[in-house]
C-alpha cells in the first residue's frame, strides 16, 4: 500500500469484534435518529455481513438467517437487504450478485470495491468518478452521472501472501 493511503477494511488486520459492535451501535443510533425501523431480521442481516467482511448472496444470507432461527423464506432476506441497501448500510456487489456491509454508512459517497477473486473478500474505498475521465466524458456529452458502480477484481494481500510462501 502506498504512503498516505489508509488500510482498507476488508483486507487489513483489525479488532473484528469491536468493528462489528461499533458498526451495529452506529446503525442503531442512525435508525433511531432518522426514525427508521431496524427490525431484528434487518439487524441480523447487517450483523452477518459485518461479521463476514465479504460479499454474501441472498441465499447464503438466508441460510445463515435460518441457522439463527429467523425463518427460511427468500422474501425475508430480500426485504431486509432492500431496506439496508436503500438506507446505505450495505452495498450490492454487481459482479458477484451479492451484498457487503458499507464501511462509510453515514456518508453519501460513490463506493469503489476491490474484490479478491480467490477468497471473495471485498474492500471498499471512496471514488470520485464524476471528477475523473468518466466525469469529463459525461460533461462533454451533456450527461449527468447519478450513480456509478466501480468494481475491481484481483488478489487481496492475504491471498497474495499465501501464494508467495
Amino acid at each position: 500500500m502506498s504512503a498516505g493511503h489508509a488500510p482498507l477494511i476488508g483486507f487489513e488486520k483489525h479488532d473484528h469484534k469491536a468493528c462489528v459492535t461499533q458498526a451495529l451501535v452506529a446503525a442503531e443510533a442512525r435508525c433511531a435518529a432518522e426514525g427508521l425501523r431496524l427490525t431484528p431480521v434487518r439487524r441480523k442481516v447487517l450483523e452477518l455481513l459485518l461479521q463476514k467482511h465479504r460479499a454474501l448472496g441472498a441465499y447464503a444470507i438466508l441460510d445463515l438467517l435460518r441457522d439463527a432461527g429467523f425463518g427460511s423464506q427468500p422474501p425475508v432476506a430480500y426485504r431486509a437487504l432492500d431496506f439496508l441497501a436503500e438506507h446505505r448500510f450495505v452495498h450490492k456487489i454487481e459482479r458477484l450478485n451479492a451484498f457487503v456491509a458499507c464501511t462509510h454508512p453515514d456518508e453519501t459517497h460513490s463506493p469503489a470495491f476491490m474484490i479478491c477473486r480467490l477468497c471473495d473478500a471485498v474492500a471498499e474505498t471512496k471514488s470520485s468518478p464524476a471528477k475523473g475521465a468518466l466525469g469529463a466524458a459525461a460533461r462533454a456529452a451533456g450527461f449527468q452521472i447519478e450513480k456509478t458502480v466501480v468494481e475491481a477484481e484481483g488478489i487481496c494481500p492475504s491471498c497474495a501472501d499465501k501464494a508467495n510462501t
